[in-house]
């Protein structure tokens, strides 16, 4: 079976099982911090789990693109020395958020690895965690699996937990059997390190919420999180013993091999030849989601992967530029699962082109060095000096060295190189007036700001920070921070973000893409080098994005505007508590305790506008501190003042008078037009406002008209009148609602008449056990009542079947509730068609998610009584 048959038949079968299929999402996880890379299927789902987020569904599946590579969980080091590890892989898995458990995952596994996939039941072991008598019971009693073929395992490899606190559980691993003919035992085993028993499947049953004296407490909702590796499981299906050499592999290791010269005699199996087969997936789908080679964060380790690639390329013999040749190949391989690949296609290999030039210049230099102190070497580590040398004058990351002395089974001096690097932080330290802080570099001396009136300045360039460190010069391509003398770029500060723009001499362009300050006053322009060389005492031409400035400044006084007409409406308690001005929107953060009425919301609205309208100038003052007091100026954005501040006076009679250091139009007029687009609550007692403002309020109207014209075409009515027509519909429905309403009331009871007919005598007992059909759930209990009534003395069980799910009521006449509860026989039922239930001895109500059992189940009941 080829692995796109198997990622398909994953996701159609979960799908067959109520399964909301969810596509990969990118690699960049969204907003957490604690992570690189999405490293597993779940993390998308973290929020979901953690009860944050909620979904319109409780059943999930994906097949998720991971990349283990960086941080905590990184495989780089094993990837071409092992047969599983990559650092790009696919993690098939399925999700239950508080809705099926144990039960349901361990079947629907088995069912998917016997049935749909054929694997052979003899070949596959079970893992259980030590103390879950409940999975091995299902698995050894439910599924017939035998029980020595289980093994009980303790927290370290059968307990999953996200943290020291917090969601954790059990979890139930399953193995596939190579074969005798391959070294190593069962999990559990003294020698389940070996390769013959494959994890292949990984249920986490997440059931416990732990806390600080670590105290296991059970959840309300229990979860089910999964996940399989599509490479094994590919392995497995194609009979290899090596994720390499499955069919998704095979074109890209083609290729690679017809890049080695001919006389090479480079095999298929090579390990370098495995190793570029690997980064090349890994580094095409970080770019594709963002990622460019850098010398920091996920550009970091992008380019270290990349590095690694060319100089495994090298070693089998490829010495000309390669790496990129094989993004083709690789998205022609996932056109159909990852089409995203094939249209951003020639970014990818313009960006690894690039960064393979730049690193092929040096690459044969600092190898002949490394060749070198290798020939020479006396015992089995390679010094720091050596090591420290080809870091810091030819781009060779530690690792890439360690790479290199791992085949060669040598070692290298960590603490030597480490003592380098010292000694170079010294030096950059020493080279001005400069001090090495836990938050980087923090340099002294403020820069001047000049950008009020002009956003073009020519400055001198005192520093450039390079991860945390001083550095004299950068070269093309590569990220750093430069600080100048004077700026016309405004630095982040008090909820509006920094300017964007260039920075150009002679000889360079340095892209800038954010600016901030230090509390020295010190701004640094955050950016990359996108041509030349930069060097320290270099006069730079500084140009502001006027265009992104202006927006900016917009949404600025908007937001000054916005606050005096929430006063002016709302009262004088409100407050500003927080605040977001960019290029896009602005945002807004007040003290409320209440929802602000539509009829408010348009009065805040229209003074805003009004002030506009009047296109009054925008006055500015720089003044101590005392007189702004005097005059009413309220501190907007939360900032640190000192003794001179400036203060912005807007509108006619001193409408909004605030102290603020940012940056604004010259007159109201400038702001065009001003749209609220969302209001709504932040946390308790504070609500936050969201707004547009010049032609990105006009295209707000625009929208809006367009979404208003296609209701009117809907309804068949025209933009004036399609108010009163929707509330003709609603009406309608509301009309027709109470007609269904009533023709299921009657039909219930036209049921309950022809059902009675249906109770058959159980040991003296009546017993009626039926689906009744064409009625809602809801109207079950008074089906009951009415049969309890025309029975006299009776046990009852009804179930009505909506879509996926079983509604099911048991009611027991009071007669017969010494002996029988209804609760009782109810999760009896429920159990068995996938859910539970339970209510009072003489009526209780349910459900369940396996309608196809509902039959059986109810036939059961007969057993019971």
């Amino acid at each position: 079976m080829k692995t796109a048959q198997i990622r398909q038949k994953f996701l159609d079968f979960y799908a067959s099982k109520g399964h909301t299929i969810e596509p990969s999402t990118s690699l960049i996880p969204h907003n957490d911090k604690t992570l690189l890379f999405v490293n597993a299927g779940m993390v998308p789902f973290k929020d979901v789990f953690s009860g944050v987020e909620k979904r319109p569904y409780t059943r999930a599946v994906s097949c998720q693109r991971c990349v283990r590579a960086g941080g905590k969980h990184n495989d780089l080091e094993n990837v071409g020395y092992t047969a599983r590890h990559h650092t790009f892989f696919e993690m098939l898995g399925n999700f239950s958020f508080g809705d099926y458990f144990k039960r349901e995952a361990i079947k629907y596994a088995w069912e998917f690895l016997t049935i749909e996939l054929g694997l052979p039941k003899e070949k596959l072991w079970v893992s259980v965690f030590e103390e879950d008598d409940e999975a091995e019971n299902i698995w050894v009693n439910e599924i017939g699996f035998p029980k020595n073929h289980i093994s009980r395992c303790g927290a370290k490899d059968n307990f999953w937990q996200m943290g020291d606190t917090g969601p954790c559980g059990p979890c139930s691993e399953i193995f596939y059997d190579h074969g005798e003919d391959i070294a190593g035992g069962p999990p559990g085993h003294a020698d389940e390190d070996g390769d013959r028993y494959i994890e292949i499947w990984n249920l986490v049953f997440t059931q416990y919420d732990k806390q600080e004296d670590g105290y296991l407490k059970p959840l309300d909702a229990p979860c089910v999180d999964t996940g399989m590796g599509l490479e094994r499981l590919a392995a497995v299906l194609q009979h290899k013993n090596n994720n390499y050499d499955t069919d998704g592999f095979k074109s890209l290791i083609k290729a690679i091999v017809e890049l080695t010269p001919k006389d090479s005699n480079i095999k298929q199996d090579n390990a370098s030849v495995r190793v570029v087969a690997d980064h090349i997936r890994s580094t095409a789908f970080m770019i594709v989601d963002g990622v460019i080679p850098s010398n920091e964060g996920r550009g970091y380790v992008l380019r270290r992967i990349i590095r690694r690639a060319i100089r495994h390329g090298h070693t089998i013999g490829i010495n000309k530029v390669f790496f990129y040749r094989l993004a083709p190949v690789l998205a022609l391989e996932l056109k159909d699962a990852y089409p995203e690949l094939k249209k951003v296609l020639a970014i990818v290999e313009k960006v690894l082109k690039r960064e393979e030039q730049r690193f092929a210049q040096t690459l044969d230099q600092g190898m002949g060095i490394l060749t070198e102190a290798i020939v020479q070497l006396k015992g089995s580590e390679i010094d720091g000096t050596v090591v420290f040398k080809l870091y810091d004058t030819y781009g060779f990351p530690a690792d890439l060295t360690a790479d290199v002395a791992r085949e060669h089974n040598l070692t290298i001096d960590m603490t030597g190189f480490e003592v380098e690097m010292t000694k170079q932080r010294d030096r950059a330290r020493q080279a001005g007036d400069f001090k090495t802080t836990q938050q980087g570099v923090a340099i002294s001396g403020a820069t001047e700001f000049v950008g009020y009136e002009q956003l073009e300045n020519a400055s001198t360039v005192r520093a450039i920070v390079q991860e945390g460190e001083l550095v004299e010069s950068i070269n093309t391509g590569e990220r750093a921070i430069v600080v100048l003398a004077s700026s016309s770029f405004y630095a982040e500060s008090g909820g509006q973000v920094g300017d964007a723009g260039t920075l150009t001499s002679t000889t360079a362009v340095f892209a800038v893409d954010r600016t901030q300050k230090q509390k020295s006053g010190a701004f640094e322009h955050h950016g990359v080098l996108s041509e030349g060389v930069l060097k320290v005492g270099v006069v730079m031409e500084a140009k502001v994005d006027k265009k992104a400035r202006k927006r900016i400044a917009r949404n600025h006084s908007a937001t000054h505007l916005l606050h005096a007409a929430l006063r002016t409406v709302l009262g004088e308690t409100v407050a500003q508590k927080g605040s977001l001005v960019d290029s896009e929107k602005l945002r807004f953060d007040f003290s409320h305790d209440e929802m602000i009425a539509k009829s408010d919301l348009d009065k805040i609205e229209s003074i805003v506008n009004r002030k506009i309208l009047g296109n009054t100038k925008v006055h500015t003052d720089v003044t101590d501190i005392d007189s702004a007091k005097k005059k009413g100026a309220m501190a907007l954005f939360g900032e640190k003042y000192g003794d001179t501040v400036r203060v912005l006076t807007m509108g006619k009679d001193d409408f909004s008078v605030e102290l603020c250091g940012g940056t604004h139009v010259n007159q109201l007029g400038d702001i065009g037009l001003f749209r609220i687009t969302s209001e709504g609550g932040v946390s308790a007692g504070v609500r936050r406002i969201e707004a547009v403002t010049g032609y990105d309020a006009y295209q707000f109207d625009n929208h809006t008209q367009d979404r208003l014209s296609q209701i009117a075409q809907m309804t068949k009515s025209s933009n004036a009148q399609v108010v009163e027509k929707v509330a003709q519909l609603i009406e309608h429905q509301k009309t027709l609602e109470k007609q269904l309403a009533s023709f299921q009331k009657q039909l219930a009871s036209n049921q309950g008449d022809d059902l009675v007919s249906q109770a058959q005598q159980v040991n003296g007992i009546k017993l009626l056990a039926s689906v009744v059909n064409g009625v809602s759930g809801k109207d079950l209990r008074n089906i009951a009542d009415k049969l309890k009534d025309k029975l006299g003395s009776a046990i009852i069980v009804l179930a009505v079947i909506n879509g996926k799910k079983v509604s099911l009521v048991a009611a027991v006449t009071k007669d017969l509730t010494d002996k029988y509860q209804a609760g009782k026989i109810l999760n009896y039922v429920a159990q068995q068609v996938g859910g539970k239930g339970g209510g009072r001895a003489d009526m209780a109500q349910g459900g369940g998610t396996n309608p196809s059992k509902i039959e059986e189940a109810l036939a059961s009941v007969k057993g019971l009584i």
